[in-house]
């Protein structure tokens, strides 16, 4: 079953099926009726030579005479014992207007309006004359109306009446045909007191007219084998199966679950509702349109079927967008109107509760705001008169005031976080010159200010307990080291002959010296970051410091085969810093190069300057995964061989940056796989 319901196949096919069948059951529909109102259409005649055309053509004829016979005792009252015209000398008929012609003695109306009774009869030439006063009624325009009679009756298609005489060559309503029809449709002759000529051109059938669609109807379905009987209950049924289907399934998708909404039903009911509804009305209009124009059969039923599946295919996504919604129980939620509703509930609700709740911020301003309204509204209303001009003017005056004095209240907490952000901590707002939030706002201000300044007390203290306590401790330490240095350097002076006791010394001296500049690199890492280091400000060139350095390193760059790619200006480079932490900013850099460098690959150098900086590049390929971020291999004590191999503190780079910033430059290094790259920068001078 849930395969059945959730089968986009098996929902396609009733969407397509569907209207078939209702074609089938409106066919089947209008084949019994049209058989049961022509019986049955084996013949050769045509629709002109049918009893429904003969009765259609004289029902019309008795519309026009009624239509006449009420116009006529509408303009007509009672004077005593005389009846005379109400209005006289003019047109006294709705549908008609008066022409003149000389061939005719008594008055000509021209029928200006074709439509009586909603039935069209455009397709009838007829002139219809009042025997009581001589008065002649048509839809034709001649200059000669007695001549006119004369080509009406001699018509091929005619249908005359005279003094109780029919002259027709129409068999359907001849004089006994006639009668019966007037008989079974009014208790009356309506001819009588008339003389009726009028004939019919079948080519005027062929567009816009009363007949026009039932001589289509007609001869689609003449000389057609009627359809079975079973064809009525087994399309409904078929129908009912299929549209009861699709409500089950609507809404169910393939591997989900529930209920499940498209785009379409997204989009507020009443606007999908209205879009529909118009394009059905449209369809619908545009196939009456169809009728009352000159165009073939053969395109009035393409026309029709194009008309029929659109509106159908607009109805079944109206009805399916519907149907999901109320299973989705979405319905009344998707209504615009609802939303507007809810709209308004919530804000009313969020209003309510800004003026309610004393914490708010916009409690008093939107009292105030809508209160200034209320008032305004209120003394708008008493302006005329010179007192309430007054009052106004000076309401206005009071809440600008107000609003002065909350707005100034509001830029002291500003001042005061601008200060908090800016490093001062030492603010202190007076809260009883606040009220509500306001108040609330500088109690919270008050509290971290005071708690930055406890912060920044305990962090100057600790950082000062631990530059003290690295200090001393290395102190400590120097004085043990130093009498280590020297009795190794002692030992290495005299001559032992075990092999084995000259390898011990070399270790001693090795990790001797590597504690000894861990200590240094410590202590000075310190000082640089609690910022004890007096600098001596000095106009350096970097080109000529560089060259220095890299000569320095010549041989240890040399043991590990590293070539030294050089991209320096031929001028000049120049800059302000100190010269002796420059140099160790430098030295750094290059000495992590030699001891982490991939042997035998390429260190690339570049220094240039551009409109505002001075850049200094070192790239170079790393012998080990650097799989740690440049952050990381900032930090101190952080090393890029976690082995420990090498010798290093895991400070040098954090004290190259250190220094580098306490000289106004910028110290930044990029990691690109086993790329390892510094960028210098400092301000030109």
């Amino acid at each position: 079953m849930k395969n059945i319901k959730e089968s986009i196949l098996l929902k396609f096919l009733c969407y397509v099926f569907i209207p078939i069948m209702i074609f089938i059951l409106a066919i089947s529909i209008v084949d019994v009726s049209i058989t049961s109102q022509y019986g049955q259409m084996d013949g050769p005649e045509e629709y002109i030579e049918t009893e429904e055309f003969g009765r259609e053509y004289l029902i019309s004829l008795i519309y026009k005479i009624e239509d006449i016979s009420k116009d006529k005792r509408k303009t007509k009252v009672n004077v005593g014992n005389t009846t005379v015209s109400e209005k006289a000398n003019d047109n006294i008929y709705d549908n008609y207007s008066e022409i003149e012609d000389e061939s005719y003695e008594y008055p000509v109306y021209y029928e200006v309006s074709n439509y009586t009774y909603s039935r069209v009869s455009t397709f009838i030439n007829y002139i219809i004359i009042d025997k009581e006063n001589g008065n002649m009624f048509t839809n034709i325009k001649s200059n000669n109306y007695p001549e006119e009679i004369n080509k009406l009756k001699a018509e091929k298609t005619n249908w005359s009446y005279q003094d109780g005489n029919i002259t027709t060559n129409i068999n359907t309503i001849n004089q006994e045909s006639a009668k019966y029809i007037t008989d079974s449709y009014y208790s009356v002759n309506n001819f009588e007191g008339y003389e009726v000529y009028s004939n019919i051109d079948p080519s005027s059938l062929t567009y816009s007219n009363s007949l026009y669609v039932q001589q289509v109807v007609y001869n689609l379905f003449k000389g057609h084998e009627n359809s079975p009987a079973y064809l009525i209950p087994l399309s409904s049924i078929l129908i009912i199966v299929m549209i009861v289907y699709l409500i089950w399934a609507t809404g169910h998708e393939k591997g989900k679950e529930g209920i499940q909404l498209n785009s379409i039903d997204k989009i507020s009911y009443e606007i999908i509702s209205i879009v529909i509804m118009t394009i059905i009305g449209m369809m619908m209009s545009f196939a009456v349109a169809s009728v009352e124009s000159q165009i073939p059969q053969k395109i009035l039923v393409s026309v029709f079927l194009i008309c029929y599946l659109i509106g159908y295919a607009c109805l079944a996504l109206w009805i399916s967008t519907t149907i999901r919604r109320l299973k989705a129980k979405q319905f009344i939620r998707s209504f615009l109107t609802y939303k507007v509703c809810r709209w308004i509930v919530v804000t009313t609700k969020k209003l309510f509760r800004k003026v309610t709740d004393k914490q708010n911020t916009n409690r008093k301003i939107t009292i105030i705001y809508w209160g200034f309204v209320g008032i305004s509204i209120i003394l708008a209303c008493t302006i005329w008169s010179g007192i309430g001009f007054l009052i106004l003017i000076a309401f206005w005056g009071w809440v600008y005031y107000k609003l002065l004095q909350y707005n100034k209240k509001i830029q002291k907490i500003n001042d005061a976080l601008r200060n908090i952000y800016e490093g001062n901590p030492n603010v202190k707002l007076n809260e009883e010159e606040l009220e509500g939030t306001l108040k609330i706002m500088a109690k919270y201000i008050n509290d971290i200010a005071g708690g930055f300044t406890n912060a920044i007390e305990q962090s100057l203290k600790s950082e000062r307990l631990k530059t003290e306590l690295i200090t001393n401790v290395s102190h400590d330490i120097k004085t043990p080291l130093t009498s280590i240095i020297n009795y190794v350097d002692l030992l290495k002076k005299q001559e032992i002959n075990n092999a084995q006791i000259e390898q011990y010394i070399a270790v001693l001296d090795k990790k001797s010296q590597r504690l000894k500049k861990l200590i240094e690199d410590l202590v000075e890492a310190s000082k640089v970051s609690s910022g004890n280091v007096k600098l001596n400000m000095e106009t350096i060139n970097l080109k000529e410091l560089l060259n220095q350095t890299i000569g320095e390193f010549e041989d240890k760059l040399e043991k590990k085969n590293l070539k030294i790619e050089m991209d320096l200006p031929n001028e000049n480079v120049l800059i302000k810093a100190d010269n002796r932490y420059l140099y160790r900013v430098i030295e750094n850099v290059f000495s992590n190069v030699s001891k982490y460098a991939l042997e035998g690959s390429r260190v690339y150098i570049k220094l240039y300057k551009n409109s505002n900086d001075v850049n200094l590049e070192i790239k170079n390929i790393s012998k080990d995964k650097l799989n740690i971020s440049a952050e990381e291999l900032m930090q101190r004590f952080v090393r890029g061989d976690k082995s420990r191999y090498t010798e290093g503190s895991g400070l040098g780079l954090s004290i190259a940056e250190s220094l580098t910033e306490l000289q106004g430059g910028k110290f930044k290094i990029y990691i690109d796989g086993d790329l390892f790259k510094v960028e210098i920068k400092w301000k030109i001078i």
